[in-house]
């Protein structure tokens, strides 16, 4: 395989894997080497496997968003997993650079968004408008410097860009953000937004599972905050 692949962990159930930025979740329109296919590769090639490997896709990433995502191994932990995404159980918590700094330390947003499938953009919209779905996160200011901020995200609904759309809403567009963003550093290829804490129950063990991993301290934007003291467990 070209590229390799970094395991958190693995059983029969489960595999947790850490998405590099810019690299599609699954197979898309670009061609380009994509998270599900390697995954797949690796249990195929690691346990010599015959025929199609069946990996469940449960949830997704963005494309330039890096970080944790967890892939199931069976149709049967598939289905307990998505039904744990269904009734809110699994807990994603994102680390967001933005372009200035809320007013508010901590807050929620809370708006209504509509999927442009044609232009693949997302808008607010208001609550009236044919297709719109409300989109809920919290935030929490963790740092800030003259004119970027580190936050920490939790999404409480699942809506397609939905931390880019809502944080560009309040004039803090993420770094690195050439689709929503005002102001962007084109210094960076890195969006500035990292799945970077996991917590959800297996799927057959019923164990709490809680995974972290940080973004690569050495790139922008990660590389102008202090991050090793929200990654120790």
């Amino acid at each position: 395989m070209e590229e390799k692949l970094n395991v958190l962990y693995e059983d029969n159930h489960v595999v947790v894997v850490i998405k590099p930025q810019n690299m599609p979740s699954q197979e898309d329109e670009s061609g380009d080497m994509d998270l599900l296919t390697l995954v797949k590769s690796y249990i195929k090639e690691k346990y010599n496997k015959p025929g199609e490997v069946f990996i469940g896709l449960v949830h997704r990433l963005d494309r330039p968003t890096g970080g944790i995502m967890v892939f199931a191994r069976n149709s049967k932990s598939a289905a307990r997993l998505s039904e744990q995404i269904r009734e809110h159980q699994m807990e994603k918590t994102y680390y967001a650079v933005c372009n200035g700094c809320p007013k508010e330390k901590s807050g929620s947003l809370i708006n209504y968004l509509k999927k442009d499938e044609k232009e693949n953009i997302v808008k607010i919209v208001t609550r009236s408008e044919t297709g719109a779905k409300e989109a809920k996160l919290s935030y929490k200011v963790l740092q800030a410097n003259e004119d970027k901020s580190l936050l920490e995200v939790k999404i409480i609904t699942g809506r397609s860009h939905q931390i880019r759309v809502q944080m560009a809403g309040i004039n803090c567009s993420l770094v690195g953000d050439n689709k929503y963003g005002k102001n962007t550093n084109k210094a960076t290829s890195n969006l500035g937004l990292w799945a970077g804490k996991l917590e959800f129950v297996h799927p057959v063990t019923k164990e709490k599972m809680v995974f972290m991993a940080k973004p690569d301290q050495g790139k922008a934007p990660w590389k102008d905050f202090y991050l090793d003291k929200y990654f120790i467990r």
